[in-house]
């Protein structure tokens, strides 16, 4: 069974858990360092989720964003990761699951996420939890240098 938690402390099994998962999400970023890990835990708005099967390693994480603006409480999901190992396990559902109640609990209203096209049963799966895809623009701004 697929437990989710949230992380309170930054300990070594979680320095070393995004050391192997970052690189399966990104190849052009480093695995946060344990300052980088403390700075979000303390953060207030980041709220960095595990799941491991039963009392097992870490097999996939996931950050959830909530924050307020003048319109209300929003809330997003970034950085999902599952080990390629624990793929088609029900990591990935679990942690989204967990990731909308945090929110629900949090005054969230709701919950934003982008997924690359490519990602295929990552989009299922988000598709089979209710979210919906919007018609919107996404825009990035890249300092150079």
């Amino acid at each position: 069974m697929i437990q989710v938690e949230e992380c309170a402390e930054v300990t070594a099994e979680l320095v070393e858990a995004f050391a192997q998962l970052i690189p399966q999400l990104s190849a052009s970023s480093a695995a946060p360092t344990a300052a980088e890990l403390e700075e979000m835990l303390g953060s207030g708005a980041s709220h960095l989720l595990v799941a491991r099967e039963d009392a097992g390693p870490i097999l996939g994480c996931m950050t959830l964003v909530v924050f307020r603006i003048p319109t209300g409480v929003r809330a997003w999901i970034e950085d999902v990761v599952v080990d390629s190992g624990a793929r088609g396990k029900g990591v990935g559902e679990a942690l989204n699951s967990a990731a909308l109640e945090l929110a629900a609990g949090l005054g969230a209203r709701t919950v934003d996420l982008t997924s690359r096209p490519s990602r295929e049963a990552a989009n299922r799966l988000y598709r089979r939890l209710g979210f919906v895809q919007r018609e919107t623009n996404v825009y990035r701004f890249q300092r150079k240098g």
